[in-house]
């Protein structure tokens, strides 16, 4: 407690810190103001009964920060950003120059990934704005629509996503954490007040037995995301001596920690954004008058109301995701020519491709770790859901993960910032 209380102190008591901090909390508090903004030509009473019970807008929301469940002008959140950023990171296995301008060209080449994944955000809200008003607009959610208005709305819930995901950067740099993530986790935490005013409505006191058990699954859960996240697989490192002038450098031990789960919540957010795309298809051809459309949007309708089928293409595609983006972010052969440079190398192990073969089968088997527990604790509010019938509780999980990934970042990167201060 008291080692918390000198961190707050520090914290506060450091003027380019305080200011960080601040700069973060007042774009939180401009993004819900915006999510409270709606777009014109909203039928209230319709559009609380078709989010009622649909799960899909459901985890939409949550990529949106709770702007889809008020149809505001930052309706369809980061959603469009994440989406291009996945573009990206498969594009760089199929195209080499996109790979060397991100993992070799340093700072420059990172700002140029970047502005590309800006430029293809623009398209794909177009493309995800237009499907969501015709949606909502078949469903009497935004009355009948005149082209004018269409072209209007589709232009400000463009500029609304694209805000959003300029305020995330410039969160990220001039704040502290991803300004991505903690746009999300904003939007997930704002709707607590909520869901629990309706649990306590909804109160049943025969069904006690089952909330306590939530309670303990959530605990467990937690504990178990904190453990994996902050878990490490050390590898040895001795760097050899060498003698400079008349002093002698190296003969230290040390070692290199590998994180079990290097992706931290990325397979999730990635897994989502994918399962999206049949959802929002489903839920598109389902207004459809010709009966192949139909039967196409009954066939995926069929296969994402299979808990079971559902919760395994999810496993799967978080389980592929961790390795994707693992394999995307972090290069063997890069640490291996950097061990070998600087004088180091892993007792027993040759340096060179040596070193790169055993660093790489290393992080494959820690990965295989934070890969099934990411894929497990993503499907589980599923296979609860199935067991139950309770359906409040279908992204549970995914948001609990979120949030306590945030959080975790968030904690490490203020701990950072305190230790620069410190030396």
């Amino acid at each position: 407690m008291d080692n918390f209380i000198h961190k707050i102190k520090v914290i506060f008591g450091d003027r380019d810190l305080r200011k960080r901090i601040l700069f973060v909390i007042f774009a939180l508090f401009v993004f819900r103001v915006l999510a409270a903004i709606p777009i014109p030509g909203i039928d209230s009473t319709k559009l609380a009964a078709f989010l009622s019970n649909n799960q899909f807008f459901g985890i939409l929301n949550v990529f949106s920060g709770g702007g889809l469940s008020k149809l505001s002008i930052i309706m369809l959140g980061v959603g469009p950003y994440i989406t291009s950023s996945i573009i990206m990171q498969l594009l760089t296995i199929m195209i080499p120059k996109l790979k060397e301008m991100y993992s070799e060209e340093g700072e420059i080449g990172r700002k140029k990934f970047t502005q590309y994944s800006r430029l293809i955000t623009v398209p794909l809200a177009a493309i995800q704005g237009f499907g969501l008003m015709v949606l909502l607009n078949k469903s009497g959610v935004l009355g009948t629509l005149t082209t004018f208005s269409m072209v209007t709305n589709l232009i400000v819930v463009i500029a609304g996503s694209m805000l959003l995901m300029w305020l995330g950067e410039l969160m990220s740099e001039y704040g502290i954490g991803n300004g991505v993530s903690l746009i999300i986790f904003a939007g997930i935490v704002s709707a607590i007040p909520k869901e629990v005013s309706q649990l306590m409505f909804t109160f049943d006191a025969s069904q006690i037995p089952l909330y306590i058990a939530f309670i303990v699954a959530a605990i467990i859960v937690i504990a178990g995301v904190v453990v994996v996240t902050e878990a490490e697989r050390p590898i040895p490192v001795t760097y050899a001596k060498r003698v400079r002038g008349a002093k002698m450098y190296g003969g230290v031990s040390t070692y290199i920690p590998l994180r079990i789960n290097q992706a931290g919540v990325i397979p999730i957010i990635f897994a989502l954004s994918i399962l999206l795309f049949p959802q929002m298809i489903a839920n598109f051809l389902a207004t459809s008058s010709k009966h192949i459309l139909l039967s196409i949007s009954h066939l995926l309708t069929g296969f994402l109301n299979t808990t079971w089928l559902y919760s395994l293409v999810y496993f799967i595609l978080v389980f592929l995701f961790t390795y994707f983006y693992t394999a995307v972010t972090f290069d063997p052969h890069a640490l291996s020519v950097n061990l070998q440079k600087n004088g180091a190398f892993i007792p027993g192990i040759r340096p060179g491709d040596s070193t790169e073969a055993y660093i790489a089968k290393v992080v494959s088997r820690i990965t295989f770790v934070g890969a099934a527990f990411l894929g497990l604790v993503a499907v589980l509010p599923l296979v609860v859901r199935a067991l139950t019938g309770i359906t409040a509780i279908a992204i549970g999980g995914t948001a609990l993960l979120i949030v306590v990934s945030v959080v975790l970042d968030l904690i490490k990167k203020v701990d950072a910032q305190l230790s620069m201060r410190e030396y």
